[in-house]
This record gives C-alpha cells, sequence and structure tokens, in this order.
C-alpha cells in the first residue's frame, strides 16, 4: 500500500533534487548538467549582489511573518468565539462558511479580489459614496501588501480554525464544571483551561508555520501582482521564476532556490528543537 506513495515521493520530491547542481554551473539546457561550464559559488556571489535581491529577501519575510501571525490568532479568536456559541446549527453554518474559500483556487479567488479592489470595483464604488477618493489599490505598493496578507488570511484560515475547534472539543468536560463550582467566569475558563489545553496544537501550527517562513505565497503574488508593485510584493519564488524563465539565468535562478531551501531547513531544525526543550513537545 505504500509502495505507490514512496515511487511518487522519490520521483517528484528527491528526483528533481539533482538539479541543485545548477546552482554550481553556468547551465546551459542544450549542455545538460555533465556538460554545463563549473563555477563554484559564483551564481551565489553574483545573485547577493544584485540590486533587487535584498528588497525581494525583505518582502518575503515581512510578508510571511505577518502571515504567520495571523494564521494563528485569527483561527484562535474564531475558534474561541464559536466555542461559546449554544446554538449547533449556527455554529455549522458560520462554519461551512468561513471554511469555504479555503476549497477555492487562487485563480478563482486572485480575479474576484481584482475586481473587488479594482479602480471601478465594489470596494472603491462604497469610498465614492462616503465622499472619498477612489484609490488605486492594485497598483499601490503600500495597499496591495496589505491585500496580499488578508486575502491570504482570509482564504486559510478556516483550516486553522477546525483545527483548534477539534482541540478544544478534546479538552476534559470536568475541568470546565470544576471552574464553574469555583466561581470562574467564561474569561477565566478561557485564559486558564482552553488555551493550556490547545497549546500544543498551537505550538504544532506555529512550528510547521516557521519552515515557510520564505514561503510568502508565490500562486497568490504571481496572479494578482504587476510591476508597478514589485518594490513592496515582489517575493524570492516570483524573482526566480523571472530570474529562470524571463531571463534564462538557471545557475542564478538554482542558487536562490538553494539559498532558501538551506535558510527554511535551519528555521525548522531550531523551531523543532525549541518546542521539545521549552515545552517537552514532539512532533514525531
Amino acid at each position: 500500500m505504500l509502495l505507490p506513495g514512496v515511487i511518487f515521493t522519490i520521483i517528484y520530491a528527491y528526483g528533481p533534487m539533482a538539479g541543485i547542481v545548477m546552482a554550481f554551473q553556468q547551465f546551459e539546457p542544450l549542455s545538460g548538467f555533465w556538460k554545463s561550464d563549473w563555477v563554484g559559488l559564483d551564481n551565489f556571489d553574483y545573485v547577493f549582489h544584485m540590486p533587487d535581491f535584498k528588497q525581494v529577501l525583505w518582502n518575503t519575510v515581512i510578508i510571511s511573518i505577518f502571515k504567520i501571525i495571523l494564521f494563528l490568532l485569527v483561527p484562535l479568536i474564531l475558534a474561541l468565539l464559536l466555542n461559546e456559541l449554544t446554538k449547533r446549527w449556527f455554529v455549522r453554518i458560520i462554519q461551512s462558511s468561513i471554511f469555504l474559500p479555503f476549497f477555492l483556487s487562487w485563480t478563482v479567488l486572485g480575479g474576484v479580489i481584482i475586481e473587488l479592489f479594482s479602480l471601478h470595483g465594489p470596494v472603491n464604488a462604497l469610498l465614492s459614496q462616503l465622499g472619498l477618493e477612489p484609490i488605486m489599490f492594485m497598483l499601490n505598493n503600500d495597499w496591495f501588501r496589505g491585500i496580499i496578507i488578508g486575502s491570504d488570511v482570509w482564504k486559510g484560515m478556516g483550516y486553522n480554525m477546525i483545527i483548534l475547534l477539534a482541540a478544544i472539543t478534546g479538552i476534559n468536560m470536568s475541568l470546565y464544571e470544576a471552574a464553574e463550582v469555583d466561581g470562574g467566569g467564561k474569561w477565566k475558563q478561557m485564559l486558564h483551561i482552553t488555551l493550556p489545553g490547545i497549546a500544543p496544537i498551537l505550538i504544532l501550527l506555529g512550528v510547521l508555520s516557521l519552515g515557510n517562513i520564505l514561503n510568502a505565497g508565490f500562486e497568490q503574488i504571481f496572479l494578482m501582482y504587476n510591476p508597478t508593485v514589485y518594490q513592496g510584493s515582489d517575493i524570492i519564488d516570483t524573482f526566480v521564476y523571472r530570474l529562470g524563465m524571463f531571463s534564462q539565468q538557471f545557475g542564478p535562478a538554482a542558487a536562490v532556490g538553494v539559498f532558501k531551501s538551506v535558510i527554511s531547513l535551519g528555521l525548522v531544525s531550531i523551531s523543532y528543537y525549541a518546542a521539545y526543550k521549552y515545552n517537552n513537545y514532539r512532533i514525531f
């Protein structure tokens, strides 16, 4: 039963790792891996001295950090609020409504968001009704970054919310009953029972998120951005795509990919070690 999954992983996960050699070559597609000239670390030196690289790295980190924080905070607040509702049918409706965007692709949602925030879209129509000037959201670096972060949190918050709600339902109800007997209100129960009870799951989600700190969302940004907002939204993945596919600089593009992978591996290792050392929590 494991064999198909193992074969798939070897072919599509481990097989492409042979392409890492391009990061150390002046890679030519017609020459292949064996005949392309070896340049050592020159590709890394070239990329690190590119004028746009620091801005791209900064954009990636800023967007990822905000996404990670909000991906934990927003679902946590929603889960705590829904846990206090007594009408189960109403809870199911709210859960389904919040979870629905998770199943839609960025191809669909990207088009919807572009239309919503376009110059003649509903958001600017509302601003005009309020007597405010229309804003070119999709062409403004400051606004566009916020739209990227907010829309990604909106799309994915339902997934983490369901996980946290499942963790809350696993808490022993006798703890809440004992708290009520001792005079503890809803606020005290949340602080001293609910939050500690779901802390391991929050740590797990946080640890897994840290490994993606350099993955700011290629598909989302690629479908929604434009050259006008490169300064505030160009991330490592889109930078690599343009460097490799448009400029045909395969070696430097592979070098950026290797750099990103090494940093991500280090962050995952550090976060996992911290979770085990300070909370005695193991993922595996």
